[in-house]
């Protein structure tokens, strides 16, 4: 069984923080594929960055409630778990932050712009305001990462100070 937990801890860091170091790869190449047609490139990343939120949360409730379980299973002592657990309710909450404040006001913007934001005047308040919100979210997504790392790190330091 401590295996197992173990084992589902690292998948749901795994699953959440390599979706996150390669969410920019495969923006740059659909930017760069689709040049010609950023609307559409905006479209389909839009569309991963909600898959990839999904993701994250779905992994942050595993990841959490098996460092809930990890003490009483006499897998880590209750007070290493601890930071780690609100580094990824840190998470959760840039992720929440991200997915239903963020990205619905880049969709405002992106309606109020025409459709799509690309053929708006680069001067105007609204693509300025999007621009914003874009690189908002480039900020809270790199916290995330940030934060998952300090997790990792921090749950491997527990795996020292086993019970």
């Amino acid at each position: 069984m401590k295996t197992l937990l173990r084992t589902l801890l690292s998948l749901s860091f795994i699953v959440w923080l390599g979706a996150e170091i390669f969410f920019p790869i495969v923006a740059a190449i659909t930017f760069t594929t689709l040049q010609p047609d950023t609307h559409t490139a905006g479209t389909i990343v839009g569309q991963l960055i909600r898959i990839l939120h999904g993701m994250g949360l779905v992994s942050a409730m595993v990841a959490l409630a098996v460092m809930a379980l990890a003490p009483a299973w006499g897998i880590y002592k209750p007070r290493a778990v601890l930071a780690p657990m609100a580094l990824v309710v840190l998470m959760i909450g840039c992720t929440v932050y991200s997915q239903y404040g963020i990205i619905p006001a880049m969709e405002r913007d992106r309606i109020a712009a025409g459709g799509a934001i690309d053929t708006a005047n680069s001067s105007d308040a609204i693509t300025a305001h999007f621009n914003k919100l874009h690189n908002r979210s480039e900020f809270v997504e790199e916290a995330v990462l940030l934060l998952g790392l300090a997790a990792v790190v921090l749950m491997a330091r527990a795996e020292t100070t086993r019970v």
